[in-house]
Order: C-alpha cells, then structure tokens, then sequence
C-alpha cells in the first residue's frame, strides 16, 4: 500500500545541540529539511538575565557525575562551552526533569528516549527560570486512493513551552503543550486501515485519524535527590501523558518524520493526551521506575476544552538507558472506558520497546524503534486480544531525512463487529519535496 503525500513545513527551530540537528517533536514530516546550519558556540560569555531569542547557544549531553566515564555525545563539540555545567546540566541551566541527568534523555511526558537524541530548541534564562520553546507546523496534502480513501489538505502543528527552576533543593518543571489541529475539522484526516475515537459522539472513526486536542499538556513536574545517584518525583498533568508505553510518536526522532499517526497509535501511545494524570517514580542511575493514575477516556470529539479528570485507571512502567545511544522501556496498564462509544469496555494494555540512536557527526544522526503493545479488551464487542508491532527508522544527513516506517497490526473494527480477527499488514513509503 502506497500513500501518496506531499509536504511543505516552516519550523520554529534554533540549535540547541552543537551537532544541530532535529529535536523529537520538530517539523520533520518531510524528506528535505530546511534547518539552520549549525551554529558556533559565541566566544563571549552570554547575559542569562533575560531570555534572548538573538543569541542561542548550543548545549551538551553531560552524563551525571555516578558514569561520568561514560561516552558522551560522539558528534558533539567538546569545545569550550560557555555556562556549561558537568553535574548533567545542560546550557542555560536546564538538566534532566526527573534527575541528575542530561535533558536530552527527556521526551514526553515522563518517558525517555538514548540521551545521545538531537534536540532543537529555543533557549532562555529570566531570572531563576530557565526556559526553551520549540514547535512545528506542517503542511499536508494527503492523498489516500481506492474506495476506502480520500483525500485532503491540512496543517498539522504542535507547540510546547517549559519552564524549570530549583525549588527546595530540587528540580521544578512546568510544561505546555498545544495544538491548532482541531482546525482540520472532527473528522481529523484520512488514514487508510485507522480505528478509535469519534467525531460525532454516534459513529466510530475508520479509516480516518482523529485530529489532537489544543491543549496537548499542561503539568508540573519535581524532582528531589533521595541519596546519591537516587532521586525520587511526582508528575501531574492536565492533560497530561501517563506511565504506559514509549515516547509518542512525534516526540522520537524516528517517528517525527511521518506526517501521519502510525496505525498501531492506540496500542502503544494513544494515551499521550490524557485529561487527568498523576505519576510518581524513582530513578536510579540510568534505571527508572514509576507508577500512574489516570483517566481513561480518551478525549472526547470536541477538541477545544479541558475535560473532567475521572483518575480511574492505573499503569507501571520501567525503562533503562544502559548507555548513551539506548533506551528501552516495559509497561502495563489498565484502562477504564477508553472509548465513549463503547463504555462498558476496559482494556488491559501491555507494551515494551527499544529505541537506539546513533549520531554520526556533520548534522547526521540514525534513530530506529522497535515497539509492541497488546491490547486485552474486558466487556462489550470487541472481545479479542490483538497485538501491534511497528518500526521506524530515521536517517537524517544534512537537510536530508531518509525515513521508514513498517507495522503489523490486529483490528476487528475495520468492518464492523466480527468474530474475526482480520490481521493487516502495512508498510507504508513517505515522499516530501
């Protein structure tokens, strides 16, 4: 199956790697990109007392102190680096939201992704707040054929903000994220062999993609060191993004390159956007534990407000970075009443993935994840339990993104109720220009 789709994208984009590239939830729903060259880190130390969006300096992945012996970005300039902070503080101030680590390892919200992950960013200071903003918005003719297709022309876009600042001898982080996607209408876009959620309340969406939410999160994160190498941290969001899966999709480098959400979406990271979250966990070195209440339903078709925290699901996770270019993660999860049509359902979901990456030097960088979720449905008609598998890879050289996506997904929503599980593979190969 081939989907035909052409894209244009203006980014709102600034290194904030010294081997400037792309940042996990940038534009890069397209093959070519137009990112600014890298830039120099200034020789003259830089003002922090205001946020200045003239100068933005680069910012490295400093291991904590506990494997300082650890290799370090491989692309990066070990140049003298001004305001530069070895106990894993990046530029400006801003380090890992969870603890004494480098904050690329961070991605959304409490999940990690290999600290050597590219990051683009606009850096400030103000005060005792360090900040960086960071989004995209991109434009999508998306041209689906046969006579389950359509076709249609949107914008897809993201834009998220954070601040961070000590507080009581620990780490404060506050995120916001948004979304003018509810523009593109209820109905989202089309998406050949897509199931979940709805667009008018009575009929389920097939075949089509739900637009997200305009406030994608809202939380606050602290952080506190509990003992050496052990800090401990409670995460609340409204919405927010549970314990339970990878990283979403367009907060990895390997799968912001698809313009689209992948059809195993609602196996695996479908709870990015969750009105009601409460996470608490420790990390351990490079070893993360946590645990999450949350609201299961998912959000409803009006995409504009904030909706009525329920905390009446649960989800662990555990993830490890066992070095600087991986980061794999386990988790489980009940959800109550995910969908509005379906009410009397719960499921019970599983995932575990893996996700390597490997900079390359000379604004190049190798990104792949290998994903599994299975859902377990209790109640109503969709009695089966179905798996999803997906890879994706992205290989960026230059302005060039070279990117790949595979999936083998199980559905029994594509044709309406059945006793059958109907297994549909799909490979699907993105084009831009």
């Amino acid at each position: 199956m081939l989907i035909r789709t052409l894209l244009a994208a203006t980014a709102l984009t600034a290194p904030m790697a010294a081997n400037a590239q792309s940042m996990p939830g940038m534009d890069m729903g397209q093959h070519e990109h137009h990112a600014p060259a890298p830039i120099e880190a200034p020789p003259m130390p830089l003002n922090h007392g205001s946020m200045d969006h003239a100068s933005i300096a680069p910012a490295t992945s400093a291991k904590p102190p506990q494997d300082a012996a650890a290799p370090q970005h491989a692309a990066m300039d070990h140049g003298p680096m001004t305001g530069m902070d070895h106990s894993g503080m990046d530029m400006h101030g801003m380090k890992g939201m969870l603890g004494g680590y480098s904050m690329m390892r961070d991605a959304s919200g409490t999940a990690w992704q290999p600290d050597s992950s590219p990051m683009w960013a606009i850096m400030g200071k103000r005060g005792a707040w360090s900040t960086m903003v960071h989004g995209y918005a991109t434009l999508v003719h998306d041209d689906q054929g046969g006579p389950r297709g359509d076709q249609k022309t949107f914008v897809a876009s993201m834009f998220m903000g954070m601040g961070q600042r000590e507080l009581a001898g620990g780490t404060l982080t506050l995120k916001a994220m948004g979304s003018l996607d509810p523009l593109m209408g209820k109905s989202g876009y089309p998406l050949l062999l897509a199931t979940g959620e709805t667009a008018d309340g009575r009929t389920e969406l097939v075949d089509r993609q739900h637009p997200h939410d305009a406030f994608m999160e809202l939380s606050a994160t602290y952080s506190h060191p509990l003992g050496r190498d052990l800090s401990g941290f409670v995460y609340l969001g409204l919405p927010g993004e549970p314990a339970l899966g990878p990283a979403t999709y367009m907060h990895r480098f390997s799968g912001v390159a698809n313009p689209e959400a992948p059809i195993s979406h609602h196996w695996l990271d479908s709870t990015h956007v969750t009105f009601g979250v409460a996470t608490a966990g420790i990390v351990y070195k490079d070893l993360k534990l946590e645990g999450s209440v949350f609201t299961g339903r998912e959000p409803d078709e009006n995409r504009w407000n904030i909706e009525r925290p329920r905390m009446d699901s649960w989800s662990i996770r555990a993830t490890v970075n066992p070095n600087s270019n991986l980061s794999a993660q386990v988790s489980h999860g009940f959800i109550k009443s995910p969908e509005g049509l379906h009410p009397e359902e719960n499921v019970r979901r599983t995932s575990a993935s893996v996700t390597w990456n490997l900079p390359l030097g000379d604004n190049r960088n190798w990104q792949s994840t290998f994903a599994w979720g299975r859902n377990d449905p209790s109640g109503g008609d969709h009695g089966h339990t179905t798996d999803a598998f997906l890879f994706d890879t992205a290989l960026q050289i230059g302005r060039w993104t070279l990117f790949g996506r595979a999936e083998n997904v199980d559905k029994d929503e594509l044709f309406g109720t059945s006793t059958a599980v109907i297994r549909l593979p799909a490979v699907y190969s993105t084009s831009a220009s």
